[in-house]
């Protein structure tokens, strides 16, 4: 097995393509590519339909599946507010790849069998893939997909991000091998001498108390207690001081906790979304997240303190969980909030991963979004970083590991100010 990752910044399409392209090929050192990912910005936009083509002429007909980002990450470094395009490569022996994709009328309904979402991928009866998924948030119920998808493989772990490349419906990129589509997800399908363990982190720390929602409607929170949404920040925000105050206009987030047996409401119990936006006249907010009610939620600030020692402490301990050997690939789908806004400096993610796991090929792009589902966990599980590890399943040994990559989630609201007005911002969104 081998692994191979490269990001180029060059403002031509084409340039960037040979670049990366090139870079990563040298890295295989004469391998063949099994499976090749793509995260590409959008100021590569108006050369979306050309860039198949000119990665097919370094790999042939390898599988191929990617997405657009707000920003890429590829080599090892974050490319952000400036050109990326971001391959990575690999050569898996023993290892069956299965692209694919589909639209939101495409997926099964809940009255169909498991069989149904194994069409789906592609997997056949007894498989157990790990699967990466890239949806695009404007026209996939990427809530819908990871359900069916636990139902139909509750021992496979699913990882991916949400692409970032465009604010609006048709505006982002989905690549998957010849193609590319401007809705729906894409995806892989990984089966064989392969294994994906996954490590989240959120960064973020709960403001307030716990609450419970009272009202809801999909992702629209009405009532919280028997207050408003907004009534209950308004209040978190006047007793806030000046430092505090700027982290809930720049960083808010929801936590939700989704274990509904759980009585216990510590950091690590919630999956954390991003506020999306509010209504001023009847007190509503919006959450990138569907919401039950009768669902405990609380209120979360992101800050680059928090964040750093997050990511750490998660990835020391992943270190230090007893597994022989460092992974052979890393994957960081990253929040838009994070980089270089949040901690000042470019690389830090990617750094810290470096420093604390290993120096090893490591790509992904920043994601409107995450979506992950590790195996054997609650629901309440869903809130990592990810890191994975192959194995030989025919002798039984290790073998070299496979992709490890950081999940955070969502997109945080910016740019607001004093008083805190979030319907300036942007409107009530509901999922479709």
């Amino acid at each position: 097995m081998r692994w191979s990752s490269a990001v180029s910044d060059a403002p031509s399409t084409e340039d960037a393509v040979e670049q990366a392209c090139s870079q990563v090929a040298e890295g295989l050192d004469g391998r063949s590519a099994d499976l090749v990912f793509l995260f590409v910005s959008s100021h590569h936009a108006p050369g979306y339909y050309s860039i198949p083509e000119l990665v097919a002429g370094h790999f042939g007909d390898a599988p191929m599946v990617g997405c657009s980002g707000v920003g890429v990450i590829g080599g090892g470094h974050e490319v952000e507010n400036r050109p990326g395009l971001a391959v990575t490569a690999a050569h898996l022996p023993g290892v069956a790849v299965t692209p694919f994709g589909a639209r939101q009328d495409d997926l099964p309904t809940p009255d169909e069998p498991p069989e149904a979402w194994r069409d789906l991928v592609g997997a056949e009866q007894g498989e157990h893939p790990a699967i990466v998924l890239l949806p695009d948030p404007f026209t996939f119920r990427s809530d819908a997909l990871l359900a069916g998808l636990d139902f139909a493989f509750p021992d496979s772990v699913k990882i991916g991000g949400l692409a970032s490349g465009g604010d609006r419906p048709g505006a982002n990129a989905l690549f998957m091998s010849g193609s590319v589509r401007r809705s729906g997800t894409v995806g892989a399908a990984l089966t064989g001498n392969v294994e994906i363990d996954t490590v989240v982190t959120q960064g973020c720390r709960p403001i307030g108390r716990p609450v419970v929602v009272t009202r809801c409607d999909q992702n629209v929170i009405q009532q919280l207690g028997d207050e408003t949404p907004l009534e209950v920040l308004q209040g978190l925000y006047e007793a806030a001081d000046a430092d505090e105050q700027k982290l809930i206009r720049q960083s808010l987030q929801l936590g939700m906790v989704m274990d509904p047996l759980s009585d216990t409401f510590a950091a690590g119990e919630f999956l954390v979304r991003n506020v999306i936006g509010a209504d001023e006249e009847d007190g509503s907010l919006a959450v990138g997240e569907q919401v039950r009610e009768g669902q405990v939620v609380q209120f979360h600030v992101r800050d680059p303190e928090a964040a750093s020692e997050d990511i750490r402490a998660e990835l020391e301990r992943y270190r230090e969980s007893g597994r022989d050997e460092p992974p052979a690939s890393a994957m960081l789908f990253s929040c838009l909030a994070r980089g270089r806004h949040l901690f000042g400096v470019p690389d830090h993610d990617t750094g810290v991963f470096q420093s604390t796991v290993a120096e090893v090929p490591l790509t992904g792009f920043f994601a409107r979004a995450t979506a992950v589902s590790p195996p054997a966990l609650t629901p309440a599980g869903r809130r990592s970083c990810t890191a994975s590890q192959a194995r030989s399943q025919s002798s039984g040994r290790r073998a070299s590991p496979r992709t490890t990559r950081l999940v955070a989630p969502g997109r945080s609201l910016r740019g607001q100010t004093t008083p805190l007005h979030l319907s300036r911002l942007t409107a009530v969104a509901r999922h479709t």
